[in-house]
């Protein structure tokens, strides 16, 4: 019989608004602390009184910092999550699941994100800004509903100049706003080397299956250079309840990262 841990207490050090409907909230222990999260992974974050639902990683403060979640009001959960300030209290665990590979000494990293999509893939962005020697181009792509729903609209801009970045919006808003397309269109901008690109990409299930397979069959890159991180519904964390089961995954023990050498037939099929 598996044993699950629970919760350890953790407090709110900061909240922020990222869009109408999307908060970001910084999260430090108040005793003992989890182990150190990589980019990718996910904590199950309890609101007391409400329930518990996983949530990935959006910034890794550092040795003794905290860490931080990105949430949109959805469901009772995230709505109870969207509503915390700073100093009240939830309960933490993790971390869990597989995060992004990135042992890619030298090569090129693409990151294509479509809405909060980006959240998982943000410490990705930042690790390889602050480790710029160790890899090669860095490229960012991002696509969002509206402009108002663009989350991290100073820091993506900030992160011009160090990468290749690039935005586009399903519908325009007012005021300045981005390419008005699907995300897969920015793929037109640029100059790929399929043979030292790897790829992250993160999003709504279908704009993921329609990025992966340009990438693949049209842009030239194995199956094995793309990395998709994907969600189903996760109820305990530890691969025993099956309810994010996706044909032979448990995507809360063998993802939400998976290469698209072993995803793409399974995301093919309606029924999974």
């Amino acid at each position: 019989m598996t044993t699950v841990a629970p919760p350890l207490p953790y407090r709110v050090a900061g909240s922020w608004a990222e869009t109408a409907d999307t908060r970001s909230i910084e999260l430090v222990p108040t005793g003992r602390g989890l182990p150190p999260f990589a980019p990718g992974q996910f904590a199950m974050i309890y609101a007391f009184g409400t329930g518990e639902i996983p949530v990935s990683v959006s910034a890794l403060r550092g040795p003794g910092g905290g860490l931080v979640y990105t949430v949109r009001a959805v469901g009772a959960v995230s709505a109870a999550l969207y509503r915390l300030r700073p100093g009240d209290a939830v309960g933490l665990r993790g971390p869990f699941g597989v995060g992004w590979n990135l042992a890619a000494a030298g090569q090129d990293l693409l990151v294509i994100a479509g809405g909060i999509g980006l959240a998982p893939l943000r410490p990705v962005a930042h690790a390889v800004l602050e480790r710029s020697a160790g890899y090669g181009r860095l490229t960012v792509l991002v696509g969002a509903r509206t402009p108002a729903d663009l989350v991290y609209r100073d820091e993506i801009e900030s992160w011009r100049g160090a990468a290749e970045v690039a935005v586009t919006v399903d519908r325009p808003g007012p005021g300045p706003h981005a390419a008005v397309g699907v995300v897969t269109s920015l793929l037109n901008r640029l100059d790929l080397r399929p043979e030292r690109t790897l790829a992250l990409v993160c999003g709504p299930e279908v704009m993921i299956r329609h990025t992966a397979r340009e990438l693949v069959v049209v842009r030239g890159l194995a199956p094995d250079r793309v990395q998709v991180s994907l969600e189903r519904t996760m109820r305990c964390a530890t691969g025993h309840c099956g309810h994010c089961q996706l044909g032979p995954l448990l995507l809360c023990r063998d993802g939400p990262v998976v290469g698209y050498d072993r995803a793409a037939h399974l995301l093919m099929v309606r029924e999974l």
